[in-house]
């Protein structure tokens, strides 16, 4: 199977400082989180004074596509049911 988005929706998760998304491989669901200062490394815009979650949302939505990427790239390496996606996955 292959890892599919087809929910857009994602959420700041203040316990992780991660923004949270799902992936879907089948009927399975699998959990991502992008760890705040992958964001800060690959938006530049993201001021980092001034992180707040509505710029770390925004900087999800920015970068979507490679985010997807990534995380097809970390599941297809190994499959979990939960992934953190740091700023070395970026890379």
């Amino acid at each position: 199977m292959t890892l599919l988005f087809p929910n857009a929706s994602r959420s700041f998760d203040e316990k992780r400082n991660a923004i949270r998304f799902i992936g879907h491989d089948g009927m399975f669901e699998v959990r991502f989180f992008v760890e705040a200062g992958a964001l800060m490394r690959a938006d530049a815009e993201l001021d980092r004074s001034e992180i707040s979650e509505s710029k770390l949302l925004s900087a999800f939505d920015a970068l979507r596509p490679s985010i997807y990427d990534v995380a097809r790239k970390a599941y297809s390496s190994g499959r979990h049911d939960s992934y953190t996606l740091t700023a070395a996955d970026f890379r």
